[in-house]
């Protein structure tokens, strides 16, 4: 048996967000308990909601303590400060940082029992829904606006905590790329990226099935003839990655990722690593490793990216044509070709442990070990 989930609801298409008025009004919320990061504020993003919710006389509290890379602590103040609020309900407005912070905030209140943020690390036997989120990405990849996954910072430990829960989804997400025009030209490329990872590992996990399958490979397509273009802040790239990030979103969150991901959440964790940077610089090494695990689904990932000819291919050709393209849209955004600059050697042993404990390692197509992992690190310098 397989199980999907998706948002209740999702507007997509400029001016999106003009529909949060309607939407709050029609449940019948009071107030809103508005998560967003210290730079979207700085910069006016987040003015372009509150701007609607004050136009139509709606109640809202800012909650802006979030880091890049949010942590357990971000989430007990957050907890605290919601039920100081007296909101009823919460809007994300930002990246996977403010979508993460909202989505731990609103699994505790309604599940206090799991007010040990550690306690939410993996598939949680949460019994609530969240409280009801709205979510606003302001960037193009993570698509936390459609997933039932969250990610926290451990800094006690130097680790990042992969929470699994179907009750965190948001009820609605406002998909507006508008709302993500203001993104740099490198978080723009970062963010596609890892978007692109989401969709080719979650095509090639061991969860994956023909329902998935068909939003990997759209969402592939999209991405791989759009990130050029909204890294360049044309108005049609940044459409365009706006729907396939989402769309990259409604799949791998129902069937799960791999190592990529489980290889990059530590990068993040002991160095702040962007995530998108550290997905994008690990995904064609990786894809290399799994190759052998994938059957024909590079001749599809190939196909998808634009490379002609992949049917008069030997499978060993359009395996090297899947990943060569992945290599030469991340050369072409500006990402960096290895770790050199991040890694610190004696920090392996730890990187490559966690990666291996990582929630998201199970469902790599390709069994694996610690000391495999160990080496992928250190091909990477």
């Amino acid at each position: 048996m397989n199980r999907f989930i998706l948002n209740e609801t999702s507007y997509h298409g400029s001016g999106a967000i003009a529909a949060i008025k309607d939407e709050a009004q029609g449940r019948a919320f009071k107030k809103a308990f508005l998560c967003s990061d210290p730079d979207l504020l700085k910069f006016g993003v987040t003015k372009k909601v509150t701007d609607i919710l004050d136009g139509a006389g709606m109640k809202y509290e800012i909650y802006s303590e979030i880091k890049p890379n949010p942590t357990i602590e971000n989430v007990q103040h957050g907890v605290a400060a919601y039920k100081a609020s007296g909101a009823d309900y919460i809007i994300a407005v930002g990246g996977g940082s403010s979508m993460d912070t909202a989505k731990a905030i609103g699994i505790i209140i309604n599940n206090p029992e799991f007010a040990d943020v550690r306690s939410l690390e993996g598939v949680a036997d949460t019994k609530n829904k969240c409280v009801p989120i709205f979510a606003v990405p302001t960037t193009a990849g993570t698509a936390a606006e459609v997933t039932i996954n969250y990610v926290i910072t451990d800094v006690e430990k130097n680790r990042k905590m992969v929470c699994v829960d179907p009750h965190d989804i948001p009820v609605v997400a406002f998909v507006d790329p508008d709302m993500m025009e203001s993104m740099p030209k490198g978080l723009t490329a970062a963010t596609g990226m890892d978007a692109l990872t989401h969709a080719i590992e979650g095509y090639i996990t061991k969860g994956a099935w023909e329902l998935s399958d068909m939003f990997h490979l759209k969402a592939i397509e999209i991405i791989s003839r759009s990130l050029r273009g909204a890294v360049a802040n044309t108005k049609e790239g940044r459409l365009d990655m706006a729907l396939g990030q989402y769309v990259a979103g409604m799949g791998f969150s129902n069937v799960g990722l791999g190592i990529v991901h489980s290889m990059a959440h530590p990068l993040g964790a002991l160095y702040d690593t962007p995530h998108g940077v550290a997905n994008a610089i690990i995904l064609p090494t990786v894809m290399e490793y799994n190759a052998p695990a994938t059957g024909e689904k590079y001749r599809e990932i190939a196909r998808a990216m634009g490379v002609k000819g992949v049917d008069d291919m030997s499978q060993e050709e359009y395996r090297k044509a899947a990943i060569d393209a992945v290599k030469q849209l991340s050369k072409d955004v500006g990402i960096p070709e290895d770790l050199k600059d991040i890694v610190k050697t004696e920090d392996i042993p730890f990187l490559a442990q966690s990666a291996y404990d990582d929630a998201c390692r199970p469902g790599n197509p390709r069994d694996t070990s610690v000391a495999e992992i160990t080496e992928l690190y250190k091909s990477l310098m």
